[in-house]
């Protein structure tokens, strides 16, 4: 894996491959003691040499702390942005950033497939502050160039691919748009994870993680971020974060930034593990439909060919049935999981419409009730095809 593409504007990802910045970026060896990890800053306040004599500039865990510091400037240097923050969940990422860049009255396209906290967050507490939103299809150039003509916008938040139903959007053709139009891009790179996919190289004005997904990747913390392309942006969402509070706590930055440095290795499994499971899935008479980029025939393939080195590890597909029918599938695999979330070591299987999308029923983005979400993960790859089967109607 080598360096990114630099970004229109010139910014670029700092030098050394994918792997190497994973590993070293952020995280030089303790000066005092050697320690090649990056120690936990168990620690909420610093003494001072003096009134305002701050020795690295911290003061207070709130406002910054070394192990935060290193994970946000490992963050920066994968997604090759000038900044990066790092926050106590993808929601709390979200909603910071929102604030910074919004105003009460200020309009928003989200998409039609969003995931659901990101829905509720726009329709049940943003809404109340006067922000409004539109649902569009982003994955249609075209349908957010009208859109944008019908009602300027602050922002167009996009996810790619989308939760749950894998949609992919052009990163670029988007941001070219926005430009004209005046918004503000802002990606959400969960799904893809900065070695798949980094969207400031194509344009966009902010990237945001749940790092608690492939970054993290061990299912065992919690925790958001936000990279930015412009260093004034940066500058305020840190004034936000700040007066706000919603920081990554010591020992979550530290899980993160362990489990970063084996992302690259990681991705790669799952994405040949996905791409096994979804060609299965594909000839399975059980089966009506297979959402996954990787496929050829799904139509936004040719764009992830494009705009990513690999399809991830997120696969979604409709059973014959109905809704009861892709319940009882959940129900009977042995080796996926039933649970929420996604991008750890362990494959996971969920029912959306029931379980990480129930806040969008009854809503523009309510999701078909025979779709299953798959989070493929590391394991064996024969043993989840065969747990896959056996949990299957024959």
């Amino acid at each position: 894996m080598t360096a990114g593409a630099g970004r229109p504007d010139g910014h670029q990802r700092e030098p050394g491959g994918f792997e190497t910045l994973a590993i070293h970026a952020g995280q030089e060896p303790d000066p005092r003691t050697g320690a090649v990890v990056p120690p936990i800053y168990q620690v909420s306040t610093y003494a001072q040499d003096g009134v305002g004599g701050l020795r690295a500039g911290y003061d207070y865990s709130r406002s910054g702390n070394p192990t935060r510091t290193a994970l946000e400037e490992c963050l920066a240097a994968l997604e090759g942005g000038p900044r990066a923050l790092a926050f106590a969940s993808g929601m709390a990422a979200e909603d910071c950033l929102l604030r910074t860049i919004c105003a009460p009255g200020d309009h928003v396209l989200i998409p039609h497939d969003a995931y659901g906290g990101t829905y509720r967050l726009f329709d049940k507490v943003l809404a109340r502050w006067q922000l409004s939103y539109r649902p569009a299809h982003l994955a249609d150039t075209g349908a957010v160039r009208r859109a944008l003509a019908d009602r300027p916008a602050r922002a167009v938040w996009v996810e790619t691919p989308t939760n749950p139903l894998l949609s992919v959007v052009d990163i670029a053709a988007v941001a070219h748009a926005c430009r004209e139009a005046g918004a503000l891009l802002v990606v959400d790179n969960t799904f893809a994870s900065p070695y798949l996919q980094n969207p400031l190289a194509l344009g966009a004005d902010a990237v945001v993680h749940s790092t608690t997904k492939y970054l993290g990747g061990h299912s065992d913390v919690v925790g958001g971020a936000v990279v930015v392309a412009d260093p004034e942006l940066g500058e305020r969402l840190a004034f936000s974060q700040n007066a706000t509070g919603g920081v990554a706590a010591p020992f979550d930055a530290w899980l993160t930034l362990r489990g970063i440095r084996t992302l690259a290795v990681r991705m790669e499994r799952h994405g040949v593990n996905a791409a096994r499971v979804a060609d299965m899935l594909s000839t399975h008479p059980a089966v009506t439909e297979v959402l996954y980029p990787g496929l050829p025939g799904h139509p936004g393939h040719e764009v992830a060919v494009k705009q990513m080195r690999g399809f991830g590890g997120m696969v979604a597909f409709r059973v014959r049935g109905g809704e009861e029918a892709a319940v009882a599938v959940c129900g009977r695999t042995r080796l996926f999981t039933l649970g929420e979330s996604l991008g750890g070591v362990e494959s996971l299987i969920e029912h959306p419409a029931r379980m990480t999308h129930a806040s969008v029923a009854g809503s523009p983005l309510e999701v078909p009730g025979d779709l299953i979400r798959l989070s493929v993960g590391i394991e064996s790859g024969d043993d989840l095809i065969e747990d896959l089967r056996q949990a299957l109607p024959h």
